[in-house]
């Protein structure tokens, strides 16, 4: 599971050429926590299919106010570059699936 920096994003998410699932997230937060796990049994589910990352609010606070991060965790899914889904708040594994799958 890769932890993205502000310098390592456009390439890593913006530019990617698989989807990309963005766990904006703080180590203070509790759902964050909840949903780690969930975040890492889908990372590998979607190997090949869908790149999954964290982007700690702490360390990146630019890239959560560009993204316009008002509470964590939120997951963001990425294709072409693009937000195609936003997700606020800890959320069942299902539902994290079924944003991904309509990129995909």
């Amino acid at each position: 599971m890769n932890t993205i920096k502000e310098n390592n994003f456009d390439g890593e998410v913006l530019k990617s050429g698989v989807p990309v699932v963005v766990d904006f997230f703080a180590t203070w937060c509790g759902p964050c926590k909840m949903i780690a796990p969930l975040f890492e049994e889908l990372a590998k589910e979607y190997d090949g299919k869908a790149k999954f990352v964290k982007v700690d609010i702490d360390e990146s606070p630019n890239l959560a106010s560009a993204y316009k991060v008002r509470g964590v965790p939120t997951l963001m899914v990425f294709k072409g570059g693009e937000i195609k889904s936003t997700m606020v708040g800890a959320q069942p594994k299902a539902k994290i699936a079924e944003e991904v799958n309509k990129v995909l």
